[in-house]
């Protein structure tokens, strides 16, 4: 079964940048962004590689990741905003937020006010869920979608282009990875692993 889920994911993720294009990328970027667990570094990566073959471009690929991940926050923030504390840690575990994750998001907002939605955005992990104390401290609504934009922006952005660097330098790698297909299917594989035994990991604690 688990590796049923990895599978499923991987191809979801590949195969709906590839069929719907920016549209797709933000599509994904605004599930991960809503605490659902689909990894923002397989994504933007997975895109920018894309780049070389003409695809997209580096900016469109940042404006699409920035503007899913906005209407992606706008649901945990609405979230925190509406239901509070006890909405979150009732419901969360249904899509794997847990009260460690809340913990730790509070304590960063507790610590940078609304200036942590655009520190947040650019951390791994923290980003995801930065939205719900920020909803709950009642950040006024423009101000958290410009800092949420400006941060998306920049990591989607920096995630793209190594996924660029990466096409770019491919024909001197080829001759160490023979097909692009299954280099690509086995680090994404790798990461969703990862992120999927984490959130479990921390479900079964």
């Amino acid at each position: 079964m688990f590796t049923d889920i990895i599978l499923t994911l991987t191809n979801f993720i590949t195969q709906t940048i590839s069929n719907l294009g920016y549209t797709g990328v933000a599509l994904l970027m605004a599930i991960e962004s809503a605490a659902i667990p689909l990894p923002s570094e397989i994504i933007m990566p997975f895109s920018g590689f894309l780049v070389e073959g003409g695809r997209f471009t580096l900016l469109g690929l940042a404006l699409a990741g920035a503007v899913g991940s906005v209407i992606g926050s706008m649901v945990t923030y609405a979230l925190g905003y509406y239901g509070g504390r006890p909405l979150i840690l009732k419901y969360g575990r249904y899509v794997l937020i847990f009260s460690h994750d809340l913990e730790l998001t509070e304590k960063f907002f507790q610590k940078f006010g609304k200036f942590s939605v655009f520190i947040g955005r650019l951390l791994p992990v923290v980003r995801t869920f930065i939205s719900i104390p920020a909803g709950i401290g009642k950040v006024p609504i423009w101000p958290f979608v410009f800092y949420a934009f400006l941060g998306s922006f920049i990591w989607s952005y920096f995630l793209a282009w190594l996924g660029f660097k990466l096409g770019e330098n491919w024909q001197t790698l080829e001759s160490y990875f023979r097909r692009f297909d299954a280099v690509v299917v086995i680090v994404i594989v790798i990461v969703i692993a990862w992120w999927i035994r984490r959130h479990l990991k921390n479900r079964l604690k």
